[in-house]
Parts: structure tokens; sequence; C-alpha cells
């Protein structure tokens, strides 16, 4: 007979992989199998935003070599929305593909506008390309939202006349040496008359002897200041699966709860909530300026103080959210880190019977990007150390009882799980430890060959055995629950941060 321990796993196995669907089970085995697939090394690219000092002379020639740009998206989108609403009502299937545009077809009428309308020739032919590439992947987007069945989605505007059209050099139309960048203009027509954009790349960042991909002049409409976003590529160290995982789940009150696979231990990090310092302030001013005439001085003043207010919470949930993914990175052994397969979007949607609870959850997933945002940073920053960030459905991680696996809906406001089979852990931790079950479930699964696969399952059951007798104050062989769990606090977790 199977003892109690053997049967408890095999039922975790079974339990885990059962509770997906069949598209998010194939979508976490893909995922999964990332991990023991050898990878090719790819150059990562990163941005760099640098701010950068604008001439009178040079303001008036990137507005007007802006102008042309929001001319060729203005025909061009408006071309796309008349066959949309010709389309739309229509399978599609039956949809007329032969007239549908197309970022090849708009992009090869470029030369013909160019000598119909001369004004297109002061543009570089990047920038030009550059806005139908945006708008074709702007398009892309809005057909698979439709597809996918979201009727709100909308094809995108057309841009207005007083705002900056942000331009793209790609590959070509800029030079780079030194510390100096220069971008390549034809207005005006004669040499003698030619104002250079040529700009100093202040701070930091040094793109010497780096392959820049990309750069990207744009304006901050609320600051009126431009700035420089710079693509390039950086050589990253080559991933490889030493055995040991990290799984982590994101939230809004605590960051990041994490579990590592071969200690079984686990910490929590707390979320930084700036925003409940802010919104006060910002909903006080907002208030002050609804109250004034519009676009009068009163109300200038309150609207900038505003938005001051507001650029500066969003920065300061960027420096902790980069701070924090840097040091989750650094100060792990864990070369594959797992994370939730989360639809943000969806989530952050408010329904009919929403509590003020609930409405107060939305608005904080939207502003605060604890997950979406924190997500991407802790991607990039593990891939530029040569670590791997997959995601796997984390589908009633938080119902199911990480011990027994006995699935129970519980409240949002339920920040400590209490089970009948004696578990009392905290939620976050629970759903961390269930999402590193999941994981190495999938993992046994994702193997052909039978001996590997039962290898896995046998380190499920050690890392269950681990995990239940780090988060139990009295536990034996058995992993049994007498007491109270308990879960390392933040102070305690920066001391050692995970290195054991």
């Amino acid at each position: 007979m199977l003892s109690k321990e053997h049967r408890l796993t095999r039922k975790a196995y079974k339990t885990l992989i059962a509770d997906l669907p069949d598209d998010e089970l194939e979508k976490a085995l893909e995922q999964v199998r990332q991990v023991t697939k050898p990878t090719k090394k790819k150059p990562l690219q990163l941005t760099a935003k640098v701010k950068i000092e604008v001439t009178k002379e040079q303001e008036k020639i990137l507005w007007i070599l802006a102008e042309n740009c929001r001319l060729i998206h203005y025909f061009a989108n408006k071309e796309r929305k008349e066959w949309w609403d010709k389309n739309k009502h229509l399978p599609k299937k039956k949809r007329d593909k032969k007239s549908k545009p197309t970022y090849n077809k708009q992009s090869a009428q470029l030369p013909k506008l160019k000598e119909q309308y001369p004004r297109y020739k002061q543009n570089h032919s990047k920038t030009l390309q550059g806005i139908l590439k945006q708008l074709e992947a702007e398009y892309k987007s809005f057909y698979a939202l439709r597809d996918n069945g979201d009727l709100d989605a909308k094809p995108p505007r057309y841009k207005g006349k007083k705002y900056f059209t942000t331009m793209h050099y790609n590959q070509k139309g800029f030079k780079i040496i030194g510390n100096k960048i220069t971008l390549t203009h034809f207005y005006p027509t004669k040499k003698a008359e030619k104002v250079d954009l040529a700009f100093e790349i202040q701070g930091k960042f040094t793109f010497t002897g780096k392959k820049v991909k990309q750069v990207t002049i744009y304006q901050k409409q609320k600051t009126k200041e431009y700035y420089l976003s710079i693509i390039y590529e950086e050589n990253t160290l080559e991933y490889y699966d030493n055995g040991i995982y990290q799984t982590l789940d994101l939230g809004v009150i605590n960051l990041v709860a994490a579990t590592n696979s071969h200690a079984g231990k686990s910490f929590i990090i707390k979320n930084k909530r700036v925003d409940k310092y802010w919104q006060r302030k910002i909903e006080e001013l907002q208030s002050k300026r609804d109250h004034c005439k519009k676009y009068y001085t009163k109300w200038h003043w309150y609207n900038n103080k505003m938005w001051k207010m507001i650029r500066k919470q969003a920065n300061q949930f960027k420096d902790y959210q980069h701070k924090i993914s840097k040091k989750v990175v650094e100060n792990t052994r864990a070369n594959t880190i797992i994370i939730g397969d989360l639809n943000v979007k969806a989530m952050s949607k408010s329904k009919k019977r929403d509590k003020k609870n609930d409405k107060s959850k939305h608005r904080t997933m939207q502003s605060t990007g604890s997950l979406g945002r924190f997500a991407r940073f802790l991607t990039y920053k593990a891939q530029k150390v040569g670590k791997k960030v997959i995601r796997i459905s984390e589908r009633d991680t938080t119902k199911l009882c990480t011990y027994c696996m006995t699935k129970e809906n519980r409240a949002l406001s339920e920040r400590t799980i209490s089970c009948d089979c004696g578990l009392v852990i905290d939620r976050d931790t629970s759903s961390s430890g269930t999402q590193m079950q999941r994981f190495l479930a999938l993992l046994a699964l994702s193997q052909k060959r039978l001996v590997v696969r039962q290898r896995f399952v046998k380190d499920l059951r050690v890392f269950r055995g681990k995990f239940f007798a780090t988060h139990s104050q009295t536990s034996n062989e058995s992993s049994s629950f007498t007491g109270v769990g308990r879960t390392r606090s933040e102070s305690n977790v920066n001391k050692t941060f995970f290195r054991s």
C-alpha cells in the first residue's frame, strides 16, 4: 500500500493538472518545455530613454517633419477604417481580403505620394515607413481583440494636429558618434539654410560598441520636453537549467510572495502603496480644478500641479518595482523563475455587482502596474543575467489547499488560509507553494521518457516535505500540521534574501 505522503503527492499531481482547461494546459506545457529544451543565445534588446535639449530652430523643423508623419498616418488610417466599416459585419472568412489595406500595400504608395506632394520628401523615408508599421501593429492588436470576442475594442484614432507625432528612425537615418546623435532630414532643400538635428546624449548612457536598432523622438505633452528612445542590443549570459526553481505570486497587497524548490522556504515583500498617499491629494486638487472656469489661469495652475503629483506617483512606483525586481533576480540561486499567466486587462475591469472594495482593487491594478509592469521588469532583468521567466496558469491556486488539495472559495479579505487538514498559512504563500507544485507536475507531464517523468514526480514529493516542514511550527517526517503556519517578514528577507 502507498503511504499517506505518496497518496497526497499522487493526488496533488492529478488535481493540479486536471484543474486546467485544455487550452491553458497546452499553453503552460509549451512554457515548461522551454526549461529543459536547449535555446539559442539571442542578444537582448533594451531601451534607453534620454532627455534632449532642443533649440527653437530645431523645434520648428521637428514640428514640420512630425506634421508630415501625422498626415501620412491620417490618410492611411482613413483607408483602413473605410475597409473595416464595410467588412465588420461579415464573418472573418468572408471579408474582402484583396482590398484590405496592409503595410506592404501602403508603403508601396509612398514613392508616388512623394512625387505628387513634395513636402513628404522633407522626411527621411524611415520615419514615414515607421508610421505605417506602427499603424499596422495597432490594427493587428485591434483585429486580435475583436476575434477573441472583445466587442469594446475600437480601431486606432486619428492623431491631433496640436500633438507632436512620434517619429521612428529604424536602422537608418541616424548617426551616433561618442555622446552625440544626429537625425537625418531634408528640410529646407537648400544646404546653406539647413539646420542639423544634432543632440547631446546626457547622463550615464553610452552606446559605443553597441548595435543600435532604432531611435525614436517624441515629446511629453504635459511638460513639453523632448526625449529620445534608443533601442540597442546587449549581450546576455546563456541560460541553462540548474534544477533549482522559484515561483512568484504577484499581487497588490503583497508585491511578491516567493517559494523556492530546493529548500521549500518562502518570503513575502509588501507592496509600497504610494497611491494611498497620493490619491487623496490628487482627488483634492482635481476637485478644486473642476470648480474653476475651464482653461483659465487658475484652472491651469491646479491642472499642472495635479499632473505633477501623478507623475511623481508613477515614478515612485517604477523606482520601487525596478529595485525589487533586481533584488529578486540577483538574490536567488534559481535559474528559472515561474510567475502566473494573468490577464491583467480582464482583472482590472469593473463588473456590475462590484462592491466599493472591488472597485478600489480594479483602480489599483490599473495604476500601480503591480502585475503587468513588474512582470516585464522581472523578465528582462532575468534574461540579462542568463535566467529565464516563464508564465503558467495560476487558476484556482488560491482556492486549493496547498497540502490536501481541497478546493474552497475564499473571499479576498481572507488573508490567512485555515483548512480542515490542519494547515494554517498566509494566503499568498499558499498560492506560491501551490504554483510550485503545479510547475513540478507540468514538468513531469512534459517529459516523454517514463524514468525522467518519475524523477520529477519524486521532486514534487520532496518539495512538499520541505515546504510543509518549513511552514509548520511543529512538524514530523509525515509533514502533519499542529500549529499556525509562519512566513518570513520583509526585514528578515532583506538580510538573507533566499540564499539558502
